[in-house]
């Protein structure tokens, strides 16, 4: 699978529209030859998925607020809960309070970062959000509309599978710090429940529908699915410290993310896959805990 040879994405393609020849005649200069005709913007050659309005300086102000967003949140986050009478030794030594204040950071985190990119999109650029970034129906010539959705759902279901085999069948040694957050049902629960109805959405939004264009249109599409998906997995890396296994799958789901977007030219392709194998990931723990039962109620 090659797509940088693809002549549909030349790597000195303008980021913003196509660029004027500059031997144009001015229209003042009454003796100047004819003008050859002028030809179409370079941004036609693009397939419609990767024409955006944003580039390699826009992507770099949104890891900027995204850097700053997770220092400011994290901070008032934090003076919330010792406002509600947390203390801070208390927030490390408990494991309900301490994982109550991860996922609150990161549902407050994910909300903020999807609301710049709205107000980017919409105010900065006057365009509908959720296309412009990304979200297309699925279009299929030869399968039915449902039967293609399935599809999607299935390959997630195949991927948590397979993901969860090799992991079980590698092992760690070490203690993972994402385990610390399933020591309390509770915090065990508003986790899935994120992992299920939130971060899909999101993730898929900023990592396959704003930051895998900006690439895919420079570099070529082989690029951009491989870089785009290697992100993905190193910025979950925190939570799987110490097993390399477990992150290395990370960024193989990434990578097969970032493909299925690419090549259906829809982030709603990768969404569907992503929500199903996140389902599919909580669904094996609450089973393998028995209903969560297993999991003792938190202090």
């Amino acid at each position: 699978m090659i797509f940088d040879d693809d002549p549909r994405f030349p790597p000195d393609i303008p980021e913003h529209g196509g660029v004027a020849s500059s031997n144009q005649p001015t229209p003042f200069d009454p003796i100047a030859p004819a003008a050859p005709e002028a030809a179409p913007p370079a941004a036609s050659l693009l397939p419609e998925d990767l024409r955006i309005p944003w580039g390699w300086l826009d992507l770099l102000s949104f890891v900027l607020v995204a850097f700053a967003a997770t220092i400011v949140i994290g901070a008032v986050v934090l003076i919330g809960f010792l406002a509600f009478g947390v203390k801070l030794p208390e927030l490390r030594a408990s494991a309900s309070k301490e994982g109550l204040f991860a996922v609150v950071n990161q549902v407050v985190l994910f909300l903020a970062l999807i609301a710049y990119l709205a107000a980017q999109i919409r105010w900065r650029f006057r365009a509908p959000f959720w296309r412009t970034i990304g979200w297309r129906p699925l279009e299929s010539r030869s399968t039915p509309p449902a039967l293609s959705y399935f599809a999607y759902v299935a390959a997630g279901f195949l991927l948590a599978a397979t993901v969860q085999i090799v992991s079980v069948a590698a092992g760690t040694k070490a203690k993972l710090p994402i385990e610390r957050l399933f020591e309390d049902r509770l915090t065990a629960l508003l986790i899935l429940l994120m992992a299920v109805l939130l971060a899909p959405l999101v993730e898929e939004t900023i990592f396959r529908g704003y930051i895998y264009p900006v690439v895919a249109r420079r570099f070529g599409r082989g690029v951009g699915i491989v870089a785009t998906g290697t992100l993905f997995g190193l910025l979950h890396a925190s939570q799987l410290w110490g097993g390399w296994t477990q992150i290395a799958l990370l960024v193989f789901v990434g990578i097969v993310l970032t493909y299925a977007r690419a090549v259906k030219g829809t982030v709603v392709a990768s969404y569907l896959i992503h929500l199903s194998y996140n389902f599919s990931v909580s669904l094996l723990f609450v089973i393998a805990s028995h209903g969560l039962k297993m999991i003792p109620p938190g202090s």
